[in-house]
């Protein structure tokens, strides 16, 4: 009887061990997966920040195209078409002025906040972005190869 008391004692303590050891595993997997989403996070983040800035510094360029282009449209076409151009290169510049005072945070419940509201116009400018992209990748592999062609003849 003593036997037996003692390897229900054995095999009760060897449960506990086991399903201690179970919870420290999921414990710990618990901890890393949190790390390594909160490292994915802030590099996502600094990511988008490098975006930003590059997005804020590209319609700069492209508001100052306009405001250029607006003279010569002046001239071409009539002053009332070069307020339109100047009215849209101004709306470009104010635009690239609110993404710089927003941070990254704010910039995403912005976006979110959009897509709630709007999911079709939301689909509609990602299928258009990702048109221009692809295009944009498109010939800049074709430029690649074409040069990779020309170096080789």
């Amino acid at each position: 009887m003593a036997d037996e008391t003692t390897g229900e004692t054995i095999d009760a303590t060897a449960e506990t061990t086991a399903e201690s050891a179970r919870r420290s595993a999921t414990d710990t997997i618990r901890e890393k997966a949190g790390e390594i989403g909160s490292e994915a996070a802030d590099r996502a983040r600094a990511f988008a920040a490098d975006g930003k800035e590059k997005a804020t510094g590209a319609l700069d360029e492209v508001a100052k195209m306009m405001q250029s282009a607006a003279t010569d449209v002046d001239t071409r076409l009539g002053e009332q078409y070069g307020k339109y151009a100047r009215s849209a290169a101004d709306g470009i510049s104010n635009f690239a002025e609110s993404l710089r005072g927003k941070e990254v945070d704010d910039l995403i419940d912005d976006v979110t906040k959009f897509v709630r509201k709007s999911p079709a116009i939301a689909v509609g400018v990602a299928a258009g972005l990702g048109f221009v992209l692809a295009r944009l990748i498109k010939s800049g592999v074709d430029a690649a190869s074409d040069a990779a062609d020309n170096d080789k003849a």
